[in-house]
């Protein structure tokens, strides 16, 4: 029997709704293999603001370092978004990446078969969507100082800064992520405007060199987020800067009908892996069993693969969550006619009947 530590961060509005899914699903999955998950809550986001004044505690820290993975839910409240105020729980999330870390970003993007048509784009467009979005997590515009004001207020401005250690490793991780699926990197920058993007350019082609078998070819952010909703299929892997990858993450959303869809895992250099739904925490939701609790047990399936190196387990979540759907189970978000609608529990309960 393998024993692995879980620190379990819920976060603010539906991410215990969210997260006591993904945990009913991972105790299946634990019966069913003989594994044993061991949790430890911890809080983080505008909850831990309430209790201790910051969003991410050194007790929080603590604990996400002596465990094995990270499990998470979402942080934002609505109370946090007044102007003036000065402490917010997104800064829990960008402090809690720094120092776990967490440096790569993978979202995976992948379109059902059986949820073809619940994009807005035709279904034509979306047949054999299957791609890995990987964003850089600690550079650019997110750290880089100096940050702030000037000129009595009236400027505002960030520095955006990338080292060439940061570069080299979300690289690395790119070609090897490539080589597994269809040794195909795209690299997302603007290197005819940014000096920051014209040095990860250098940077990625000189790493390319150590993966011959992987082709390797460079979009401008513009041109890229035009060619994934235009012909999405013709990639693979997407390697972007922080702010990029921010952004062409989200719109990926359009292609799976859904940011319920949206998986996501924030890795490190060792096995620590933070793991968690993209969809934020929208919180007039909260408590109401209503949300698609899709993407935290895909995410979950990522940490089963990613920090526990549990293939066969994850597979088996992917397998029975694509058996759920086809059986035509539904929540709200990807509703449409002749299926079952579902609460965000029963959708749970048909999963862990398939993994059984």
């Amino acid at each position: 029997m393998a024993k692995f530590k879980i620190a379990l961060l819920p976060g603010d509005g539906i991410g215990k709704d969210v997260t006591d899914q993904g945990i009913r699903v991972l105790g299946a999955i634990a019966k069913k293999f003989k594994h044993e998950f061991i949790y430890k809550e911890a809080l983080v986001g505008g909850v831990a603001i309430d209790e201790t004044g910051d969003p991410f505690p050194k007790e929080t820290e603590l604990i996400c370092k002596k465990s094995d993975a990270v499990f998470f839910g979402a942080v934002g409240d609505p109370k946090f978004d007044q102007p003036g105020v000065k402490i917010r729980p997104e800064q829990g999330l960008l402090r809690m990446r720094k120092n776990l870390g967490l440096y790569a970003n993978l979202r995976p993007v992948k379109v059902y078969d059986s949820l073809i048509n619940i994009s807005t784009l035709k279904p034509k467009i979306l047949k054999d969507v299957d791609i890995v979005i990987l964003r850089e997590l600690t550079g650019d515009l997110y750290f880089g100082e100096p940050r702030g004001r000037r000129d009595n207020g009236q400027t505002a401005f960030e520095t955006a800064i990338y080292t060439r250690k940061e570069i080299e490793r979300i690289a690395h991780l790119a070609f090897k992520i490539a080589l597994k699926r269809k040794k195909h990197v795209t690299s997302v920058d603007k290197a005819n405007v940014l000096e920051t993007s014209r040095y990860w350019w250098e940077v990625v082609n000189d790493i390319a060199k150590q993966y011959p078998k992987v082709t390797l070819d460079h979009y401008y952010i513009d041109i890229a987020t035009l060619q994934l909703v235009k012909n999405p299929a013709q990639f693979d892997v997407m390697l972007c800067t922080n702010m990029f990858g921010d952004i062409i993450s989200d719109e990926a959303a359009i292609l799976s009908g859904s940011m319920g869809m949206m998986a996501s895992a924030s890795l490190s250099e060792g096995k620590l892996g933070l793991y968690e739904p993209v969809h934020g925490s929208a919180p007039k939701y909260k408590g109401q069993n209503k949300v698609n609790p899709l993407a935290t047990i895909l995410s979950a399936a990522l940490m089963l693969r990613y920090s526990f190196a549990l293939e066969k387990e994850a597979l088996t979540i992917e397998k029975a969550v694509e058996k759920t759907l086809s059986a035509g189970f539904r929540t709200y978000d990807i509703m449409e006619k002749g299926c079952k609608l579902q609460t965000t529990s029963s959708l749970t309960d048909k999963i862990i009947k398939n993994i059984k």
